[in-house]
């Protein structure tokens, strides 16, 4: 832990040099980044012994999640995510990283809005964008259709294993925040696409066990997740604000305008509390009428 103590030290000084004098905060503005950085940092180092070249995306969503449960309010966790989002650029413009572990972190809403939801159609229509011809089109198509029919976490569905699938039972094991597993009913939709998608995986990718493999038979970042979302919403005209937790909150909000009680949403999104479930309840506009029966297993 010295050793990387010692480099958050050392960059962090650089950092503020950099903050103060090229891009001439504020004195309260430099303090207040510097701050918050320091407490970031000491969560790093206190959780994971991570250098800041080291951090990933994960450990900057664990440390929003423990501002969050210790009630920090939502203008303290989005201050403190933008001088996050800054420290990393930093690194980026020093050349100590190639990409930001902040870039796709949400930031806090307020009140108790969502992000933009999906309609079922345009659900579709993303899905739908995909070019099944290609194997590479097959395992995209198979990837959203899971992502949205069991309501997922980018994390839990780049972390699929073959050993988490019970087509029989009609399930999927799935692994979501401190390591709690859940059992998630998955559509015969998403089943038939993840059995094509699996029958015409490339032979030498044979003894790998993650469901979801890139082109190097390793699993899929979260980046990329992202970026499949994004080119298959603009292939599919759609002019919205979409990222793999849209179909998430799509997902919840379509089953409880579909019927389903919010204790089992609650099971379905592994939500530890109800309170953080109930924020489907307060959505504005007119319930769907429409059927949900061709991607959700209710």
């Amino acid at each position: 832990m010295a050793e990387n103590t010692k480099n958050w030290v050392e960059i962090s000084r650089r950092y503020r040099t950099y903050i103060r004098l090229e891009k001439r905060l504020a004195d309260n503005t430099v303090e207040s980044y510097m701050r918050d950085l320091s407490q970031f940092a000491h969560f790093v180092l206190l959780f994971y012994d991570a250098a800041p070249a080291d951090v990933e995306a994960g450990m900057i969503e664990r440390y929003m999640a423990w501002l969050y449960d210790h009630g920090r309010e939502k203008t303290s966790q989005a201050r403190i995510l933008s001088g996050i989002r800054s420290f990393f650029n930093y690194l980026l413009l020093a050349g100590d990283l190639e990409s930001s572990p902040a870039e796709f972190i949400e930031t806090p809403k307020f009140g108790r809005s969502l992000p933009d939801i999906l309609s079922t159609e345009e659900i579709d229509r993303i899905i739908a964008a995909v070019d099944r011809s290609t194997a590479k089109g097959r395992r995209d198509s198979a990837m959203l259709e899971v992502l949205y029919s069991c309501g997922l976490r980018v994390s839990e569905l780049t972390s699929l294993r073959l050993g988490d699938l019970f087509f029989g039972e009609g399930y999927i094991r799935v692994t979501g925040k401190g390591d709690k597993q859940r059992l998630v009913p998955v559509s015969a939709v998403a089943r038939d696409k993840i059995q094509c998608y699996l029958d015409e995986r490339p032979r030498k990718f044979a003894g790998a066990d993650t469901l979801f493999l890139n082109n190097r038979g390793k699993a899929l970042s979260r980046v990329m997740v992202f970026t499949i979302i994004r080119d298959a919403a603009r292939r599919a005209g759609i002019d919205k604000t979409i990222s793999p937790h849209t179909f998430r909150h799509s997902f919840a909000t379509h089953l409880l305008e579909g019927g389903a009680g919010i204790r089992q949403v609650q099971e379905m999104l592994g939500h530890e509390s109800i309170v953080t479930t109930e924020i489907y309840t307060h959505l504005d506009g007119e319930h769907l009428r429409e059927t949900v029966e061709r991607h959700l297993p209710i």
